[in-house]
């Protein structure tokens, strides 16, 4: 029947593509549609971030933040190598420039050598010899860290998709999901696709799908700005690879740091701001009904009494160039602000529970007939392949996929 499938992932970002390639290996006689909302793919999350295939330093150790990020990471690479698509191997330091840092900088450390990342600790002669320009008095340096253009990798997993028969329809947002006679009715506003599953890969919207499919769902989706500067390109040397300063532990974002893409710029930012809308892309952009859904969440309100401090200065520093820049001077004192002009901004689809944590990990749920992916943040561009295995498995079992 025309518009029927046995597979439906909702999302044509990175993870979506890469679970319905995986789907499609898993099953190859499997019907897979991919319905994305855009008139593009990979237009928002993916399309936004600064190119970055994380080494999983990061992540507590047995987290599915650190299994799969290192695992994505190889699968990532072998894509790359395969498709011809240009990596560049720039490693990244992660600096401590206050003694009150130098602790996690050891947690840090010890991670990575849990999570089998290479990494070293590095005194500051050390890191001036990687990166001439930084300041700490210590750092670690994961060799293993590496660029690349998340859009060039959408574009070769959409014709490995359309070469093996996967239907990718686009200006498709589902409006509503329905079930009738043992299968799924998704519907867009041009026509409706019939599934015996579907697995949501919305990003942004992936908690909105997810109880539009009927999922008991208690987490929401709370949108973050992260908004860059760019590095003017007769200062751009001052940074030779990735140069990010020490994480909160208690804030699950990696700070405002400096990187150089593949197209030979560098990126300063991003900060963490709350978006008044899902799509929130400037100060301005503002949608009434998702700002009066995020201000309704008791999750909203009780994160904003955990994490106030940080945010009135993320807001703060989001107004001021000069506050961005004293913090980009704590990373590399030479930068001035004169060096630095505004470039664009990502947003960051951010699970909140209700107590007002912020989920962590990556969150992926399977039921019945449905598999949600709830949070799934950086390092989510890096750990897709895996991601995307690791959502074939789970099909494998609650789907009887084969």
């Amino acid at each position: 029947m025309e518009n029927s499938y046995d597979i439906a992932v909702i999302g044509g970002g990175i993870i979506g593509l890469a679970t319905a390639r995986a789907l499609g290996e898993r099953a190859p006689r499997a019907r897979i549609v991919i319905l994305e909302k855009e008139a593009k793919l990979a237009t928002h999350q993916t399309g936004n971030n600064s190119g970055v295939i994380h080494s999983g330093i990061y992540y507590k150790p047995g987290s599915y933040k650190a299994k799969l990020c290192v695992e994505g990471k190889g699968l990532m690479l072998e894509f790359c190598q395969k498709h011809g698509i240009r990596v560049d191997h720039v490693g990244k330091v992660i600096v401590a420039t206050e003694a009150a840092e130098l602790p996690r900088l050891q947690t840090l450390y010890e991670r990575g050598i849990a999570n089998g990342v290479p990494v070293e600790m590095l005194d500051p002669g050390q890191l001036r010899e990687i990166e001439p320009h930084a300041q700490a008095l210590r750092a670690i340096r994961s060799p293993s860290t590496a660029i690349v253009d998340y859009k060039e990798v959408c574009a070769a997993m959409t014709r490995e998709l359309t070469a093996r028969g996967v239907v990718i329809e686009t200006g498709a947002r589902v409006t509503s999901i329905k079930r009738s006679g043992g299968e799924i009715d998704v519907v867009t506003p041009h026509k409706s696709v019939r599934a015996r599953r579907i697995v949501n890969c919305a990003g942004l919207y992936s908690d909105a799908i997810a109880r539009m499919a009927g999922a008991k769902v208690d987490l929401r989706i709370i949108p973050f700005r992260g908004e860059y500067y760019m590095i003017r390109p007769e200062r751009q040397d001052i940074v030779r690879g990735l140069i990010y300063p020490v994480p909160d532990p208690e804030f699950p974002f990696l700070g405002v740091h400096l990187t150089r893409t593949v197209h030979g710029e560098v990126e300063a930012g991003p900060n963490a701001v709350l978006a008044f809308a899902r799509e929130g892309y400037t100060f301005g952009r503002v949608s009434p009904g998702e700002l009066a859904g995020t201000l309704a969440y008791r999750g909203f309100w009780n994160m904003t009494r955990r994490y106030w401090r940080m945010g009135s200065y993320e807001m703060y520093r989001s107004l001021s160039k000069a506050a961005f820049v004293t913090a980009l001077q704590r990373l590399v004192p030479a930068l001035r602000s004169e060096d630095v002009t505004r470039g664009g901004a990502g947003v960051r689809a951010q699970a909140v529970n209700p107590d007002g944590t912020m989920v962590d990990d990556f969150r992926i749920i399977a039921e019945a007939d449905a598999v949600h992916v709830l949070n799934a943040p950086s390092p989510g561009a890096t750990a897709s392949i895996a991601i995307g295995r690791h959502i074939a498995g789970l099909a494998a079992n609650t789907f009887g996929l084969s």
